[in-house]
């Protein structure tokens, strides 16, 4: 099971229905005892009233009442999870050098029983890396594998998996350059990412045979900046096919607009030599002109939302033309 979350509540009531336990604002003596009904948040003190000091009290004391040596909290997800998931919402608003920081605390404090420290990490496995999480965040979830990695109670052939997913999500980082790559054309023409010539280039990764690959194509047929900017060529989407089976491609080229660049990995190279990380297909990048990466595995919706105020910067009296 997930649960959902409610932490933004939390900035300014401190009181949030957490499953069947509750979570709670409490001092030292309100310990959980061995039969645990409730998570028990610190009072944040009264002078920080804005949500900004709030989130970043909250983030750095979330788990001051928590006993990580106390295994119960393991039988209990409709209290840990759920607090779990109220936490990651907020280090989500909070500076990313200071979620890091508090992030990684937590795990350095959680290493006083191993039963709970590797609770933990699957947590953190399900709701920041699982594909199918709609809370999933690489950059969270380098910071879990960070500690990981740096942590005294994992053996070495315990954090064998977390540094091959570590060195997977430092690749094609915001703010770095996109790994280059050459793909085909169903013409047989020969091209690399390198070689697209636009303001912003979409990369799609798909198979097109895919039901989720199918609906992100109609997606992005549908969404205005997306399709403005390709009209004022100011965006030029590459959908690339990874695998092996040109016989499925061909079957559905017909689905793919004419304006996008529509072509396959002949080679294989992004796959065998991990050049991006596809354990979610589709997954889709916003590259600059200089092929920085803007955005990463986001949605269709977060790469419209950015164009829109990418445009309205450009030409403010849009606003008026978007209501």
């Amino acid at each position: 099971m997930k649960y959902k979350s409610s932490s933004l509540l939390l900035l300014f009531s401190l009181c949030t229905a957490c499953g069947n336990g509750k979570i709670h604002s409490g001092t030292q003596t309100d310990i959980l005892s061995d039969t645990i009904t409730t998570f028990v948040l610190p009072a944040i003190p009264p002078m920080l009233n804005t949500p900004e000091l709030r989130a970043d009290y909250l983030v750095r004391h979330y788990w001051d009442h928590v006993n990580f040596a106390d295994t119960n909290y393991i039988h209990h997800p409709e209290i840990t999870e759920q607090a779990w998931v109220d936490y990651i919402d907020i280090l989500k608003i909070v500076p990313a050098k200071k979620a890091d920081t508090a992030l990684k605390e937590v795990f350095v404090q959680a290493e006083k029983e191993k039963k709970f420290y590797l609770y933990m990490t699957d947590l953190a496995n399900k709701y920041l890396y699982d594909p199918n999480s709609p809370m999933r965040n690489e950059e969270l979830y380098i910071s879990v594998l960070d500690a990981m990695l740096a942590s005294p109670i994992l053996n070495n052939t315990e954090k064998i998996r977390p540094q091959a997913r570590r060195e997977l999500a430092q690749k094609n980082r915001v703010g770095t350059k996109a790994l280059n790559f050459r793909y085909t054309l169903v013409s047989g023409k020969e091209d690399s990412l390198y070689g697209v010539n636009a303001l912003y280039t979409l990369l799609f990764i798909n198979n097109p045979g895919c039901h989720a690959c199918t609906e992100t194509i109609e997606t992005l047929k549908q969404a205005s900046a997306i399709n403005q900017a390709i009209a004022q060529k100011q965006l030029q989407i590459l959908a690339i096919y990874p695998d092996i089976d040109l016989e499925e491609w061909h079957k559905h080229l017909s689905n793919f607009p004419k304006e996008w660049i529509n072509g396959y990995d002949k080679k294989q190279v992004i796959e065998t030599q991990h050049l991006y990380d596809l354990k979610a297909i589709p997954t889709l990048y916003l590259l600059d002109k200089n092929k920085v990466v803007i955005l990463k595995d986001a949605t269709v919706m977060e790469i419209d939302d950015f164009l829109t105020r990418q445009q309205l910067k450009q030409n403010p009296f849009m606003m008026g033309e978007k209501k």
